[in-house]
């Protein structure tokens, strides 16, 4: 909270915190959201958040949100100056803009893309103002996932999501991590080079590809996960804008 604001009012730069169901009871959530609101920072990322590692599957905080969905309705309440606790009458109305997430290649819990789709549609209709896509290596992902969005009634921005893939174990480390495919082109070209710098530099001129299709086809805008590399973004950013 305190880097989002310093980013901000020092840089002028709008930063999104990322809320998370898992490991926050409801109450501290509304605490966030109440300083947040204090420090002026009204744009926010719903988000469940991903199952603990000795888990193996999302367990919620007893008294915290078992689904983005619910984080989202709680947001959308005190936007309408609705509090958790019920003496409070007619409170202070926050106004955040709510991002949630879309998976493009499915949510691997979802057991369709249509279910998948539903989710997305009721995060929307709870409250959501846009969409932040999951990242994907292949744009017809992602214009796919916006014509299917568009069918299923979910008319807010989509935002792609956008990540580079310049070292080796990448290959194996994102599909596992993230449930995405990486396309045949791009992993025989990675494994083709010789040396890290020749990966790097695939990964960067393939990026930059991706995003300067988007910004032809006139996306809201583009999310990087940067992931630690700076350099890297701002080499693809360069070239893009």
């Amino acid at each position: 909270m305190g880097i989002c604001a310093a980013i901000m009012h020092r840089y002028g730069v709008d930063a999104v915190p990322h809320l998370i169901c898992g490991g926050f009871t409801k109450e501290e959530t509304e605490n966030a959201l109440i300083d947040l609101n204090f420090l002026n920072i009204n744009n926010v990322l719903a988000l469940r958040g991903d199952a603990a590692s000795f888990d193996g599957r999302f367990v919620p905080d007893p008294n915290g949100h078992e689904y983005a969905l619910d984080l989202v309705k709680q947001i959308e309440a005190m936007n309408n100056g609705k509090y958790l606790d019920d003496n409070i009458k007619d409170g202070l109305k926050t106004d955040f803009c709510i991002g949630v997430a879309g998976y493009p290649e499915k949510h691997f819990e979802a057991p369709n893309l249509a279910s998948d789709l539903a989710f997305a549609k009721a995060k929307v209709d709870a409250g959501a103002d846009y969409i932040v896509t999951q990242m994907f290596f292949e744009n017809k992902y992602y214009f796919s996932f916006v014509e299917e969005c568009r069918k299923a009634g979910i008319d807010v921005p989509i935002v792609p999501g956008l990540k580079p893939l310049t070292k080796l174990h990448q290959l194996s480390s994102i599909p596992r991590h993230f449930y995405i495919d990486l396309p045949d082109v791009l992993v025989d070209e990675i494994q083709k080079a010789t040396t890290p710098k020749a990966r790097q530099e695939l990964g960067v001129e393939w990026l930059i590809a991706q995003s300067k299709e988007l910004k032809a086809a006139g996306v809201p805008c583009l999310h990087y996960y940067t992931m630690g590399d700076a350099d890297t973004i701002r080499q693809v950013a360069e070239a893009v804008f």
